[in-house]
């Protein structure tokens, strides 16, 4: 009998928590004792494993169920056991042999009498579907593909790779899906380089952000909870830059999260920061966080629903003019998918059309705040124009925006392999 390597029983703990759980694979895989005890190697193999049979977990199902004899009877952990061995037989460099193998054994590690199942599952889906999708990534390496192609190298629904094909052009689309079962590149804000020496650190186009070649091992380091090291993608590292260069001396944050871009901004410029978030336990992050890093008292956080910022009943600290306005909207996330898995199966036309109605509320509740002259940002991690040009063509067009104008160009990231992630900006200058 094989034995089942300790990697895919991290991975298969990891999925199955998160399912019941209903949490996040990375917070979950960040935090389990099962990962704290794998090599490097292992660990690196069982991350891949959890997260991509979490980000193509739609697709896998529908393939799954193409192959198995009566699918609805499967039980949970022998459904999450058949995701992580059929995606790395279909998806990952490993012999189908040994993916194949492996798979019967984790099966077999949860529910013996479904051994055979599996054994005969993963050969059929193997024989069948492997060969379909090496087709695929070959005809991708040459040109763009059909949504049917994309889908099967991505695990992402039609309906959004069509929507990101409209919004962004077939190339684009085909470059993200290429990207999105791969791992995301590591991008660090660090003023001592010396520090990242053991990550093997490389320089970017931005001054203090370095990619990790060897990312292992950063968050055990103790770097990042001290807030010497900040990870953040280089595209949104280069918003906070943007930022820093007009020098603003008074900084809103609207969607300060747990504090990465306040984190950023405070050591690249001097501005008094003050920042909002909706939700209180993020506001509690973000002051700890400011406050291990030594800037506690470079930016105030607080617990405010930003599209009140126009209205009544509005806090003394924010009851103000301010040089530039911050909106970091929250979004689809679409331009993260590869970090952030769970957003693909969680995403329908009806949300994104509601998140766009809130980002335009809170676009225009925060231009009450900015100072003649100021500068008002929007940015979102997102891919789609509904979220992004549109929203600030829609607050131009508005009452609130008359006094507004843009600042050059939009800037929009796109996902590709090896790439940083897809994020969008506005500058606007209010006359």
């Amino acid at each position: 009998m094989t034995r089942l390597a300790a990697s895919r029983h991290a991975a298969l703990t990891a999925v199955s928590d998160a399912r019941r759980r209903d949490g996040r694979i990375r917070d979950i895989i960040r935090a389990h004792r099962v990962f704290q005890g794998l090599s490097a190697a292992d660990r690196a193999l069982a991350t891949r494993l959890a997260i991509g049979a979490v980000s193509a977990r739609d697709l896998l199902d529908e393939l799954i169920a193409e192959h198995a004899r009566r699918p609805s009877s499967l039980e949970p952990r022998v459904r999450d056991a058949l995701r992580i061995a059929a995606f790395e037989s279909l998806y990952l460099e490993t012999p189908r042999e040994v993916a194949v193998s492996q798979g019967v054994e984790l099966v077999r590690s949860v529910a013996p009498r479904a051994t055979a199942l599996a054994n005969a599952l993963l050969r059929r889906m193997g024989s069948e579907l492997g060969p379909r999708i090496d087709a695929a990534r070959a005809a991708l390496a040459v040109r763009t593909g059909c949504l049917d192609e994309l889908r099967l190298i991505s695990g992402l629904p039609l309906w959004l790779l069509d929507r990101i094909s409209h919004d962004r052009g077939a190339a684009s689309a085909t470059s993200l899906a290429a990207a999105n079962l791969e791992p995301a590149p590591v991008y660090v804000f660090s003023e001592d380089r010396a520090l990242l020496a053991p990550f093997s650190p490389l320089p970017t186009d931005l001054d203090a952000c370095f990619e990790l070649q060897a990312p292992g091992g950063l968050f055990e380091s103790g770097l990042v909870r001290s807030g010497a090291v900040v990870v953040s993608d280089l595209s949104a590292q280069r918003i906070c830059a943007r930022i820093a260069t007009y020098a603003p001396a008074s900084i809103l944050e609207v969607g300060q999260g747990s504090g990465t871009k306040t984190l950023i901004i405070a050591r690249r410029c001097a501005a008094d920061i003050t920042a909002i978030d909706v939700l209180g336990s993020k506001v509690a992050a973000a002051r700890g966080r400011l406050g291990r890093a030594g800037l506690g008292n470079r930016a105030t956080s607080l617990a405010f629903d930003g599209t009140r910022l126009g209205g009544q009943g509005v806090p003394p600290d924010l009851d103000r003019l301010f040089d530039l306005v911050f909106v970091d909207a929250p979004c689809s996330g679409t331009g993260t998918m590869r970090r952030h898995p769970e957003i693909a199966s969680a995403l329908e036309p009806k949300s994104v059309s509601e998140l766009a109605g809130l980002q335009l509320k809170l676009l225009s509740a925060a231009s009450s705040r900015v100072v003649p002259g100021g500068r008002l940002v929007y940015s979102t991690c997102s891919v789609l124009i509904q979220e992004n040009e549109a929203v600030v063509d829609a607050f131009l067009a508005s009452a609130a925006g008359a006094r507004f104008m843009r600042a050059g160009a939009d800037v929009q990231s796109l996902p590709a392999p090896g790439a940083p992630d897809g994020h969008f900006h506005a500058i606007l200058v209010c006359e």
